[in-house]
C-alpha cells in the first residue's frame, strides 16, 4: 500500500487503479467490528436498510414492528469504540406510524430532506425528514412488498411499487397520484428496481417466476421477459418458457453501472443477466438458501475490481464475485435470518439487519503491516518510467 501511494505521489501510478485496488482490498477484509455498535431501537426483525448517497452518513431502517429509525453513522466522539446513535425515529406512539411491518425504506436519491417507506398496511408514505411527518400517502388495494425510486432520474419523479396485485403501480410525486399501471405479471410483484443507467428502465420480479424489463414511456407492454434458458428450451412447455427461475423471484439488484442485473429466486439460485440483451450469462453461484416469501434485499459493491455481491443467506451474508460466481467469504454474526444489507460506498462498509432485531456493522480490517523498503523498491521498479532512467555513459566504457 505504501509503495502504491509513493508511486502515485511521483506520478507513476494510476489514481483510478489505486482507488479500485484499495477498495477491493477493504472489501476482501470485511469483518464484524467489535468497536462499533448500532443503537438498538427495534423490538422485532429489521426488514430494510438504506444509506443515503449524498454524504454517506445517515441510514434508515424499517422493522417488522412498523418502526422507522434514522441513524447517524459518523463517529462524532472520535473514540475507538462508539455507538451509531438513532437521531430520530417513528415509534409505535407516533401518530403516523405504519400499522404493520415496514418492508422497504429509501432515501430520496438527491436530498436527505425526504424519504419513503412502504408497509404491509397497504400504504406508501412520503416523509419530510425535518418534521418527521408524511407529506403524502399512497394507498393500495393489496399488501405492499417493495418500492423503489430511480437513483438517476432527472425527468420524472416516479416511484415503482410492487404489491399483492400482479399490476406494477407507478406513483408520481409531482401529481400525488398513481399515474400508470404496468400489466404483464400473473401473480404478486415481490421486487422492483430502476436501472442506475437509464432513468426510464424498470425491472420487476414476481411470484410467477418471471422477471420483466419495462420502458415506462411505452404503453405496449414490457421490453422483455428474462429467460433462464436463453430461448433454447422447447416452446411447447409454455409455463416453462421465459421464466427467470423455477420458483418465486424475490430479489433484484443492478450492478452499479447498470449493465447487469442480479436476480434471486426460491429455487435457491442467483442469476446474472445482461440488462441490455436480457441474456442469462450462466454464471454459477452454487446453491443460495432462500425460502423467504418476501423481498430479499441484497446489494452490490461499487468501485471495486472485481465487483462483489452481498447476499443474505439464512443467518449469514454470502459475498460473491459478481462475474465469476466465486464465493469469496461468508460473514457470520447474526443469530437469526438476515433480511437485508446496505453497502456504504465511501468506506466500503456493510450494515446488515436481521430477525434478531440487531443491525451489525462489517468494517474492513486494518492492515497489519506495510511493505518493507525492499518490496517498495521492487514495486516502484516495475512501474518505472523509461523516460526517467539515466541514459548517460562514460567515455571510458565506450572505449
Amino acid at each position: 500500500m505504501l509503495a502504491s501511494l509513493w508511486a502515485r505521489q511521483i506520478g507513476l501510478g494510476d489514481p483510478v487503479r489505486l482507488r479500485r485496488a484499495e477498495a477491493t482490498r477493504r472489501v476482501l477484509h470485511l469483518e464484524l467490528n467489535k468497536d462499533r455498535d448500532v443503537e438498538r431501537i427495534h423490538k422485532s426483525g429489521i426488514n430494510s436498510l438504506d444509506i443515503e448517497t449524498v454524504e454517506g452518513r445517515y441510514m434508515l431502517s424499517g422493522g417488522s414492528d412498523g418502526v422507522i429509525v434514522i441513524y447517524d453513522l459518523e463517529n462524532l466522539s472520535r473514540e475507538p469504540h462508539y455507538t451509531c446513535k438513532a437521531i430520530n425515529f417513528v415509534g409505535r406512539s407516533h401518530p403516523y406510524v405504519h400499522r404493520f411491518s415496514v418492508e422497504t425504506v429509501q432515501w430520496y436519491p438527491h436530498d436527505t430532506g425526504m424519504f419513503t417507506s412502504s408497509s404491509f398496511d397497504k400504504t406508501l408514505k412520503i416523509w419530510d425528514t425535518n418534521v418527521l411527518q408524511p407529506a403524502d400517502t399512497f394507498s393500495f388495494d393489496g399488501t405492499v412488498y417493495s418500492h423503489h425510486m430511480s437513483p438517476v432520474a432527472t425527468k420524472h419523479t416516479l416511484i415503482a411499487v410492487g404489491t399483492k396485485s400482479p399490476k406494477v403501480q407507478l406513483c408520481d410525486l409531482k401529481s400525488g397520484s398513481c399515474c400508470h399501471i404496468l400489466q404483464g405479471h400473473k401473480q404478486e410483484v415481490l421486487a422492483v428496481s430502476w436501472s442506475p443507467r437509464h432513468e426510464y428502465i424498470l425491472a420487476t420480479a414476481s411470484a410467477d417466476s418471471r422477471v420483466k424489463l419495462w420502458d415506462v414511456r411505452r404503453a405496449s407492454g414490457c421490453l422483455s421477459t428474462l429467460d433462464q434458458h436463453n430461448g433454447e428450451k422447447s416452446q411447447a412447455s409454455s409455463e416453462a418458457a421465459n421464466t427467470a427461475h423455477d420458483g418465486r423471484v424475490n430479489g433484484l439488484c443492478y450492478t452499479s453501472d447498470g449493465l447487469y442485473l442480479l436476480t434471486i429466486g426460491t429455487d435457491h439460485r442467483m442469476r446474472l443477466w445482461n440488462s441490455s440483451t436480457g441474456e442469462n450469462t450462466l454464471v454459477n453461484y452454487g446453491k443460495i438458501r432462500n425460502e423467504s416469501r418476501k423481498a430479499v434485499k441484497c446489494t452490490v459493491s461499487n468501485g471495486c475490481n472485481p465487483e462483489f455481491a452481498f447476499v443474505p443467506c439464512a443467518s449469514t451474508i454470502a459475498v460473491y464475485a459478481v462475474f465469476t460466481g466465486e464465493l469469496i467469504t461468508v460473514l457470520r454474526g447474526h443469530y437469526s435470518t438476515v433480511n437485508c444489507c446496505a453497502y456504504q460506498y465511501n468506506f466500503q462498509e456493510i450494515y446488515s439487519g436481521s430477525k434478531d432485531s440487531n443491525i451489525l456493522a462489517w468494517i474492513p480490517a486494518p492492515q497489519e503491516s506495510g511493505l518493507d523498503d525492499t518490496s517498495e523498491k521492487s514495486l516502484c521498479q516495475q512501474h518505472s518510467n523509461p523516460a526517467y532512467e539515466e541514459a548517460w555513459s562514460s567515455s571510458d566504457s565506450e572505449d
